[in-house]
């Protein structure tokens, strides 16, 4: 989803926590160019001193409410007002497009490009995964060096961890060790 990609394009050292290996990819122009194409997003450059600031801005607010919505905050009045203020920078205008398969559909197509319409578009992910998702399933993970933050899609939603491989795993490990630590302490 195009909001979790964008919250987590602040990537931690999940593995041991150094602050000093934290990477903001938003100032990466090879993650940028590549998290554009994916999203089919318009901007075509980096964005610059402002635009940047903008996006780490929208980015500092929506984890703000994903930790809000994780600690059982349901109130979204106000996210959705700010998140109107920047859907409303990113006018769009429906049209009817023939798929491969020769299906028609009504989609939604930008009227301008630039990185208002791009804050514009993360807005709108974020906001229509709150209206039509279960936001009782966001979910940061229970990795304290890592904080990915995530969907879970799971069955009986139980995810506790962005990756069971990689931080599932090392969690695991970690209380593994701490468990033998102590038994040895303790004799």
């Amino acid at each position: 989803m195009l909001w979790e990609d964008f919250i987590n394009s602040y990537w931690r050292d999940w593995r041991t926590g150094d602050k000093n290996k934290d990477r903001d990819k938003l100032e990466d122009p090879e993650w940028i160019a590549k998290w554009l194409k994916k999203h089919v997003l318009l901007e075509t450059q980096m964005p610059n001193t402002i635009e940047l600031e903008q996006l780490k801005k929208l980015r500092s607010l929506l984890w703000d409410w994903v930790q809000a919505i994780v600690q059982g905050n349901s109130e979204y009045g106000e996210i959705l007002k700010q998140l109107n203020v920047y859907m409303d920078k990113g006018p769009v205008t429906r049209r009817i497009v023939l798929e491969s398969n020769e299906q028609a559909k009504i989609t939604l197509l930008p009227l301008h490009s630039g990185w208002e319409q791009v804050l514009a578009e993360i807005a709108a992910s974020f906001a229509e995964a709150l209206l039509e998702k279960e936001p009782s399933r966001f979910r940061i993970c229970d990795n304290p060096d890592c904080l990915w933050v995530y969907y879970d899609d799971t069955r009986n939603r139980s995810k506790r961890y962005c990756d069971d491989k990689a931080c599932g795993n090392l969690m695991k490990v970690r209380r593994f060790r701490a468990r033998k630590k102590a038994e040895s302490e303790g004799d």
